[in-house]
């Protein structure tokens, strides 16, 4: 077998750590109850947390932020509950999130194209405000114009917002995380 010779960046970890949610990193002892009870990594066997954990340790920036695997966590906390060190593993991916926002390994227009986030089709908007209503995390705002906008980072790629606007100008692609679990039936 031929081993693959990776870049390392020795300051991957602490760049990690430094991002908001990226400090529970140091809690974790790389256990593995985070991978046993995710429900992506059952569906999708190459999401495993641990293994994002480990990969990040090693330094592997551009391997795991260029990676789809970056986008698959759906931020179900599951990890939180079984974790003995109470880390969130959700957390931690929002920190790569932010990172690979940052550091510019994916732009706005790719995480909508990828399905990470909704949409609003501003020629459709009718600025009834359906969309302000019932998202859970108060993501759509209404701007100067008087058109909703959705922030591409906060979004939660839930799809509330897109199932309850009465005038369907809001979008949100299926992802590729989405495609695979239902291609195995789970």
């Amino acid at each position: 077998m031929a081993q693959v010779k990776s870049k390392t960046n020795p300051t991957f970890s602490a760049e990690v750590v430094s991002q908001p949610g990226g400090e529970h990193l140091n809690s974790c002892f790389s256990c593995g109850a985070c991978s046993g009870i995710c429900p992506v990594s059952q569906a999708i066997p190459e999401f495993d947390p641990r293994k994002i954990i480990h990969m990040i340790r090693m330094g592997l920036e551009d391997r795991l932020l260029n990676s789809d695997l970056l986008w698959y966590c759906s931020g179900c906390r599951s990890c939180v509950f079984v974790c003995p060190q109470d880390v969130s593993f959700a957390d931690i991916m929002g920190a790569l999130a932010k990172l690979a926002l940052k550091k510019e390994y994916i732009t706005h227009q790719q995480l909508v194209d990828k399905g990470k986030a909704a949409r609003v089709q501003r020629d459709l908007c009718v600025s009834c405000l359906t969309c302000v209503r019932v998202c859970p995390w108060d993501i759509p705002t209404i701007d100067a114009g008087g058109f909703a906008v959705i922030d591409v980072e906060q979004c939660r790629a839930c799809g509330i917002c897109v199932a309850e606007c009465p005038a369907r100008a809001i979008t949100l692609n299926e992802s590729e995380d989405e495609r695979l679990i239902a291609a195995c039936g789970v």
